[in-house]
C-alpha cells in the first residue's frame, strides 16, 4: 500500500512583508514558494517547520497558528503530498537563501501569478488577499 508523503509549509510574516523562496529545483523551478519541506521520520511537524524555515531562509521563527492541512492528491506533481501549514513570525536569524532555495526575499506585495504549488490558496486561507 502506498501512502502520501508529509510536508510542512510556513507563511512567515515580518514587519516588511511575507517571506518567499525562489525554487532552485523542479517542480516549479524558478517560481516563488512558501518555505517548507518534508517531515523526517520521528520528527514533529512543528519541529520540521522550524528546521525547514531556517534551512531555506536563515530565519528563526515562532509558530503563531495552524492555517490548515492541504491534502489534494494533485497539489504536487511529484505525487501525493499532504502539507500541514502554519503561520509563523520571524524572531531572528539573517535572511539568506539556503538548501534548495535559489533566492529568498521579503515581499510587501505577494507575486500571486508567480507562486508554486497551491501556495496562493494557502496565503488566501492565511488572510491575505489576491486582490492587491
Amino acid at each position: 500500500m502506498r501512502s502520501p508523503r508529509l510536508a510542512v509549509d510556513a507563511v512567515v510574516v515580518t514587519e516588511s512583508g511575507i517571506v518567499l523562496v525562489r525554487r532552485k529545483n523542479p517542480p516549479f523551478k524558478g517560481k516563488w514558494a512558501l518555505p517548507g519541506g518534508f517531515v523526517r521520520y520521528g520528527e514533529r511537524v512543528e519541529d520540521a517547520l522550524l528546521r525547514e524555515v531556517e534551512e531555506e531562509t536563515g530565519l528563526k521563527v515562532r509558530i503563531e497558528k495552524l492555517i490548515g492541512v492541504y491534502s489534494d492528491p494533485r497539489r504536487d506533481p511529484r505525487g501525493h503530498v499532504v502539507s500541514v501549514c502554519f503561520r509563523a513570525k520571524a524572531t531572528g536569524g539573517e535572511l539568506r537563501a539556503g538548501s534548495d532555495a535559489a533566492e529568498v526575499r521579503i515581499f510587501p506585495e505577494i507575486p500571486w501569478n508567480e507562486l508554486a504549488f497551491d501556495h496562493a490558496k494557502i496565503l488566501i486561507d492565511a488572510g491575505f488577499s489576491d486582490k492587491q
